[in-house]
């Protein structure tokens, strides 16, 4: 069985490659799935066959597709199309994503069909995922925190993964995110270098450890902007940080250990709602990443806004600013609308 699918070329798609076009619309499978339809000889423009993935669409093209129904993939997890993707970058190898405060990256205790592995198996289906980190994490290359947001990587296919995975271990996958945290970060710059372990008193926390067993754990940080002190708090800094390793909990462990914990953490921070803003999460945003392309070596370079939630408790301090930093001045209009 199989179902027709037209669509018209509207404006705003006049000049997209086919594959690219037909990714967007209603009742089409991904980009990838797509260009197959196309070789397959199931894609007419103006009732004429595409012979080409990559030709452009014009406005007022008719486009139909002939899509066959998916086979059923024999998986761990089951695919779960209720989940909102929002991909930045996608080709025939890999995702970049902007992932949601709230979205577990994969199933855990109390997390089995509403994770971002499920969402990405109803997206590529569950035989066109890496499978090198198991069954239950399809895709997966790194992992974000489930209430940290921003970008990151999953790839399609085990080669991809495993060359994603060594960009991150030779530490070229530059991975860089944004956090608010408590107190005056004198220092413009500075870097963390400890061990981390999990913790022997709670084993949902990690720790700074010198333990023979720790795993060396490297941050870097560039002060963005300082806020004064409040009525009721010590005031607050704005720091990007650069990972160098990809540690459980790696920022905001070490923000703790500096005396600086991130703003809205509920598991290393404090946990007054006044100091910390209104916010129930951890002010910690994955906000720029950049490596090359593992496959086609095209520089992958991404950069992405704050949350409106993040947003807005900057804005609140805004009156409170002491000024930006040199390196303030050229990323924080990147992050926030404000300049």
């Amino acid at each position: 069985m199989a179902v027709i699918v037209n669509a018209l070329v509207g404006p705003e798609s006049d000049g997209l490659r086919l594959d690219t076009f037909l990714a967007s619309v209603d009742g089409c499978p991904s980009r990838s799935a797509c260009a197959k339809l196309v070789a397959a000889g199931e894609v007419t423009i103006n009732s004429t066959l595409a012979t080409s993935k990559s030709e452009t669409v014009c406005l007022g093209d008719r486009i139909q597709a002939r899509v066959p129904d998916p086979e059923p993939e024999d998986g761990a997890l089951a695919p779960n199309p209720s989940i909102a993707l929002d991909v930045r970058f996608e080709d025939d190898h890999l995702i970049v994503l902007s992932k949601q405060a709230g979205l577990v990256c994969h199933p855990s205790p109390g997390h089995v069909d509403d994770t971002l592995a499920n969402a990405l198996v109803a997206r590529c289906g569950y035989g066109h995922l890496g499978m090198l980190q198991g069954e239950d994490r399809p895709g997966i290359v790194h992992r974000l925190d489930m209430d940290t947001s921003g970008l990151m990587v999953c790839a399609k296919d085990d080669a991809t993964q495993k060359a994603l995975q060594d960009l991150i271990r030779l530490r070229v996958l530059d991975r860089r995110y944004v956090t608010l945290v408590h107190g005056y970060v004198a220092p413009d710059s500075g870097t963390i270098t400890t061990g981390i372990a999990r913790s022997r008193r709670d084993r949902l926390r990690m720790t700074v450890s010198d333990d023979p067993g720790a795993r060396e754990a490297i941050t870097t940080f560039r002060t963005l902007e300082r806020f004064e002190a409040g009525r009721f708090d010590e005031g607050f800094s704005l720091l990007e940080c650069h990972l160098y390793t990809g540690r459980t909990h790696q920022i905001r462990v070490h923000m703790r250990h500096a005396g600086h914990p991130c703003v809205g953490d509920q598991l290393y921070g404090r946990g007054d709602d006044r100091t910390n803003m209104g916010l129930r999460r951890q002010f910690l945003h994955s906000w720029h990443i950049r490596f090359d392309h593992p496959v086609t070596g095209e520089t992958i370079e991404l950069a992405d806004r704050l949350p409106s939630d993040l947003s807005s408790v900057l804005e609140s301090l805004h009156d409170r600013s002491m000024g930006r930093t040199q390196a303030g001045e050229k990323i924080c209009p990147l992050l926030v609308t404000r300049s």
